[in-house]
């Protein structure tokens, strides 16, 4: 079974209240955590019709302040499929209601697992490409998997050849003291 992406995409937009704001003002980054895994949560769900948990995030980089009194809005997309599992894209932009600007704030990629009613993985439906775009974060979401792949084992205790990486190390602000 295969489903469009475009049948399971979410977008929220949110106000952002001073009760969402960290000591300097800006809006909490755990908040828009929230918000990302929330929306994450409703695309893999509508795709696979199931309830599906966060298995991981990959790369969160927040680019630009959010501000109380702007408009938040979380796109999320489906990005891949696997047998369980889907990536989730979302991307998080602000608003300024006054002026209209708007800031690319954060995309992030989740990899939800779609479950049964007993807590057991089950299949999620392929999804259906059909832009030159679709086709892109496919791939990119096969790289980042292979690339995490080789993190794992590159840096597993057992693997770490020390003498590969002290001079990198060596070269930064520490103090190696072994």
């Amino acid at each position: 079974m295969f489903r469009t992406i475009e049948e399971s995409q979410v977008t929220i937009t949110q106000l952002m209240l001073p009760s969402h704001s960290n000591f300097s003002g800006k809006i909490h980054g755990g908040y828009i955590l929230s918000l990302m895994d929330q929306i994450a949560f409703a695309c893999a769900s509508k795709h696979s019709r199931n309830y599906c948990v966060t298995a991981s995030v990959n790369k969160v980089d927040f680019l630009n302040p959010i501000e109380v009194g702007e408009l938040v809005t979380l796109k999320a997309s489906v990005n891949f499929t696997g047998r369980t599992s889907m990536v989730i894209g979302v991307r998080v932009e602000s608003e300024n209601v006054q002026t209209g600007e708007k800031k690319h704030c954060n995309s992030s990629y989740f990899t939800m697992v779609a479950k049964d009613d007993h807590g057991n993985n089950v299949p999620v439906p392929g999804i259906i490409l059909k832009t030159k775009d679709s086709v892109r974060r496919f791939a990119r979401s096969i790289e980042r998997q292979e690339q995490a792949k080789n993190r794992t084992t590159k840096y597993k205790s057992s693997e770490f050849k020390i003498e590969d990486y002290i001079e990198i190390v060596k070269s930064k602000n520490v103090k190696v003291d072994l």
